[in-house]
This record gives C-alpha cells, sequence and structure tokens, in this order.
C-alpha cells in the first residue's frame, strides 16, 4: 500500500481531527455505491479505509512514523546487530552464538547451541525483525495475521435507535448479518474477528471492521436518549382535547392530548427512544396546531364572538 499520509492526503504533523475529516471526506467520494460505474472504486475505498486504521491508531502511526512497520502494518526489517565478528556480531565466547569446536558435523549447523540453549538457527532467523521466533511456533515463528478489512453500512435512524441486524457485504464479497447495538455512536466500529483476509502463512486470519453510519429520518431528532417528533393537531383537539395518531420507532400509536393544550406542548411516551426495551429512553411528543385549509366560518365567528365580548390574554 502506498504511505496512509499520502493515500489521505495529510501532512505528516496532521493532527486526529484533520486524519477523520479528510478520511470521512474521501470515504463519502470513494464509497463504491457512489462510483457504480467506476472499476477502480473499490480498491481505492479499501485504500482509504486501511490508510485510516492505520493513521487513527496512536501506537501504530508511531511505528510507522518511526520506520518500525511498513504501510500495511508490518514489521520492518530491523538489520543485524552492531556486535562484532561480523554481520551476526560476536560469535565468540561472550556472543550470542557461544559453542564448542565450531559448526560441528551433523549438517550445516551441527550441534552448535546457541546461549539459552536453542538451535544457532534460531539465533539467525530471530536477527530479522529484531526478536527471537516463539518457541513452538517453527522457523518463522508465529505466523503473521491476515489483513483487516474495513466497510461502511448504511443503518436507518429506527434500526440504529432500537438496535436491529443488518446485512452487511464485505470486501472479499462474503455477505453477514451483524447485530446493530441500539444507539450506538455514528461513526463507530464493530469489530467481527476472523473475518478478514485469511494470513497466506497459516496464521490468524484479519478482522473485519464495520462502520455504522446513521440514515436520518424526516419524522424524528434525536436528543440524548431521547427521540422528538411534531405531531399535528387541530385546533378543536387542543381546546377540548382528544385522541391522536402519533408515529413511534416501532409504529404508530393513538395518544390523549388533554383539553386546553398550547401549541409547542410536549407530551411524553416513556420508552419509546433510544435503545433496546427496558433500557431505551422517551419520545417526546411536540403538538403543532394546524387550522382548516381555505379556512372554516364557524370557526371565524367563533373568534369574532370571543374577540368582541371578552378579550383573549394568552396564558403566560
Amino acid at each position: 500500500m502506498r504511505d496512509p499520509y499520502d493515500v489521505l492526503g495529510v501532512a505528516r504533523q496532521a493532527t486526529a481531527a484533520e486524519i477523520k475529516k479528510a478520511y470521512r471526506r474521501l470515504a463519502k467520494t470513494w464509497h463504491p455505491d457512489q462510483k457504480p460505474d467506476d472499476p477502480t472504486a473499490k480498491e481505492r475505498f479499501s485504500e482509504i479505509g486501511s490508510a485510516y486504521d492505520l493513521l487513527s491508531d496512536e501506537t501504530k502511526r508511531g511505528q510507522f512514523d518511526r520506520g518500525e512497520i511498513d504501510a500495511e502494518g508490518k514489521p520492518r526489517f530491523a538489520g543485524f546487530g552492531s556486535g562484532q565478528g561480523g554481520p551476526w556480531g560476536n560469535t565468540g565466547a561472550g556472543g550470542p552464538f557461544r559453542q564448542s569446536g565450531g559448526f560441528g558435523a551433523g549438517g550445516p549447523f551441527g550441534g552448535a547451541r546457541a546461549a539459552g540453549g536453542e538451535d544457532i538457527i534460531d539465533e539467525i532467523l530471530g536477527a530479522f525483525g529484531g526478536r527471537r521466533p516463539r518457541r513452538g511456533a517453527g522457523l518463522g515463528g508465529e505466523p503473521p495475521k491476515g489483513e483487516d478489512l474495513r466497510v461502511e453500512v448504511s443503518v436507518p435512524f429506527r434500526d440504529w435507535a432500537r438496535g436491529a441486524k443488518q446485512r452487511v457485504r464485505l470486501p472479499t464479497g462474503k455477505e453477514l448479518d451483524v447485530t446493530i447495538p441500539a444507539g450506538i455512536e455514528d461513526g463507530k466500529s464493530i469489530r467481527l474477528r476472523g473475518q478478514g483476509r485469511p494470513s497466506g502463512f497459516g496464521g490468524e486470519s484479519g478482522d473485519a471492521l464495520v462502520v455504522v453510519r446513521v440514515t436520518p429520518d424526516p419524522a424524528f431528532r434525536v436528543e440524548g436518549r431521547d427521540v422528538r417528533v411534531t405531531v399535528p393537531v387541530t385546533i378543536y383537539e387542543a381546546v377540548l382535547g382528544g385522541k391522536v395518531r402519533v408515529p413511534t420507532l416501532d409504529g404508530a400509536v393513538e395518544m390523549t392530548v388533554p383539553a386546553g393544550s398550547d401549541g409547542g406542548r410536549t407530551l411524553r411516551l416513556r420508552g419509546k427512544g433510544v435503545g433496546a426495551t427496558g433500557e431505551a429512553g422517551d419520545l417526546l411528543v411536540e403538538l403543532r396546531i394546524v387550522l382548516p385549509k381555505g379556512g372554516d366560518p364557524r370557526l371565524t365567528a367563533v373568534a369574532e364572538t370571543m374577540r368582541d365580548e371578552a378579550p383573549y390574554e394568552p396564558r403566560g
């Protein structure tokens, strides 16, 4: 992969906020759904996600800046050390290749033993990457993990608020049903262990990171764990009271409007907000008084009588 700073188009001294802003802009532009006719969009989108994964992780970003890992997060070659006696360091009695009588018989490394009792071949391989392979993991050490995948999923507001399963298609073509936790923060990732790319070296598969994007709903507005909705009521319902239909996240319900309700009054339906059953916030129902279309002679006559007989004084 290319330099992640170049991929996101940010300077090396860019702040975390600048990196996040650049990622969101590019991810939106290069999302395959936005460019269905561009065969490079999918690869570009994946590259952008991988670059953000590295630079948004402070530890990995520091390792990359210091040259300890490459753009794919893999360790760089750490050199052969600085000891004496050739590229492998000191091979004398005090060095890592302590032995008696050279390499000995029985093959190119014979019976030679390194300090600590490990075969000399382990010491040689351990010079690469700067650490000794884990015992029992074979000559190459513990196999590297496969690449993580990143994919965004658009979740309808109602599903997000109450929690639901969402069908997700990974860049590999595999489809999974992912549980979306109720009220998860927009832009947060859900990690699916072992659902990334295979290692190719016998190691564990990478993970899939599902980034949640919440699709706004024209009827509802979120306020913390509560949800606000505006409901129109007639002048008759506001003055006399009555039952009106109210949309909720789980479907429409009937609600009683108390007599003498003002426009802008807010009524509360418990447990109809963001969250799973038993833990959800409330639905805040804001009343909006609407007059009959084209006017109503009876309403006009009543208003005129009220105006002429007793001046109207708003409650305050």
